[in-house]
């Protein structure tokens, strides 16, 4: 008996001495996601927390505290309880100019927000799927709370699957008389003529200024699959009719190419439109997969490394344990090298094919990150096919780049410790 009571106090006094708690983020890591939604967590409490970028796959760490302990415990993520002597080791040792390491000091939670309407859709979301599974809260937002001035509330913004350009996501050709359809489009024109426009596509005009008026002053804003070129389209369609009678019942303009301002776009320029309205592409930016040349066993891009030190930005946003991610389709599967203005960050591509997959970019104060494809763990999703169960991912490369952006708003750039 008083073994086991010395055995106790002994493991009790290491405890005490252990002040830090070190969230691996290399192949030690149990669940790579959940981990995201612990550091969530910890910021929720008004704790601060080192992100060691490059350091271990992009660990966290902060200062030991029972309940975290308990729920990375709960949580099933796997956690180090190391001394303070132990922390400034790391510390020093990132610190370094021979290594290209860094810390991020995340000191506040990001305020969340999903653009996607407010029905059930006949697809998921990527986003939503893993903020759901991390444990991260988010607000649903739509037109209503764009137009009324709601987004300043939020810090971060992601854009659901979704079609800017009007013309419900070029669905007519295979999908015009599905009862899903046919209600989505009576909504968007019911919502276009409440807010005082003709046409659906004058209302996702006045949503896409919105939205780039929000990444102008200071918000960050991340969209994958077609909510990526779509938005790009609008903007530079500002005051052109791009859609045909079965979208807006009167036909494009014929000179709508020679029309289009690419002075608009976020990331996109001197791209064509895909002028058939029964085609299922906005545009050439995509690389569609009859021209990629590529299949489930070969599809594969590769992330940059960036230099920590010098570009925090793109190398916070790019943490991960694996450099070479699976690719996946989408409406919208990946860009066309050569039709990304040269300001634009790539941070992901298949050099290859010359497709980037994951790019980064400034507007203003604020800043935007466009994902290509619409599942990272489902290669060919299809329309009203089952959701991913991302119980069955934990570790997904392609899903922590999508987390890396959430906690993107919390990040602080940290003096080192001398």
């Amino acid at each position: 008996m008083r073994a086991i009571f010395l055995f106790a106090l002994v493991v009790f006094a290491g405890v005490c001495r252990a002040n830090y708690i070190l969230i691996p983020m290399d192949e030690r890591q149990s669940n790579h996601l959940k981990a995201y939604g612990i550091t969530y967590w910890i910021l929720k409490t008004d704790m601060e927390v080192d992100w060691l970028l490059n350091y271990r796959g992009g660990s966290f760490m902060c200062k030991y505290h029972p309940a975290i302990q308990n729920e990375l415990v709960v949580r099933g993520v796997s956690y180090e309880v190391i001394s303070d002597a132990d922390a400034n080791r790391i510390i020093t040792e990132i610190g370094s100019p021979a290594l290209n390491y860094d810390v991020m000091k995340l000191e506040k939670y990001p305020r969340i927000a999903v653009y996607s309407p407010k029905t059930a859709q006949p697809w998921d979301d990527a986003v939503t799927l893993v903020l759901t599974y991390a444990e991260i809260p988010y607000d649903v937002i739509y037109d209503d709370e764009v137009l009324n001035g709601l987004l300043p509330k939020y810090d971060w913004l992601h854009l659901h699957h979704e079609d800017f350009t009007g013309q419900y996501g070029k669905f007519f050709g295979s999908y015009q008389n599905m009862p899903w359809y046919i209600e989505a489009q009576q909504e968007a024109e019911e919502l276009a003529r409440k807010h005082g426009f003709q046409k659906v596509s004058q209302l996702k005009l006045a949503v896409a200024r919105k939205i780039k008026e929000f990444v102008a002053g200071g918000g960050f804003m991340f969209a994958m699959c077609s909510a990526t070129d779509s938005f790009d389209i609008a903007l530079a369609a500002d005051g052109v009719d791009i859609c045909e009678h079965m979208y807006d019942g009167d036909p494009a303009d014929p000179e709508a190419q020679s029309k289009l301002n690419y002075e608009q776009c976020l990331a996109f320029t001197d791209f064509t439109l895909v002028r058939d309205p029964y085609k299922y592409e906005f545009s050439d930016i995509d690389n569609h997969p009859t021209e990629r040349g590529l299949r489930q066993d070969n599809d594969y891009f590769t992330l940059f490394e960036f230099s920590a030190k010098w570009d925090p930005i793109p190398t916070m946003l790019s943490q991960n344990h694996s450099r070479v991610i699976k690719g996946f389709f989408g409406q919208t599967t990946g860009f066309k090298s050569h039709l990304i203005k040269p300001d634009v960050v790539v941070m992901g591509e298949n050099k290859e094919i010359r497709e980037a997959k994951y790019i980064h970019g400034i507007l203003g104060k604020g800043f935007w990150t466009f994902y290509g494809g619409h599942d990272p763990e489902d290669y060919q999703h299809q329309v009203g096919e089952e959701p991913t169960d991302l119980n069955l991912h934990p570790n997904s490369p392609g899903y922590r780049l999508i987390l890396n952006n959430v906690l993107f708003p919390a990040a602080k750039k940290k003096k080192q410790k001398t």
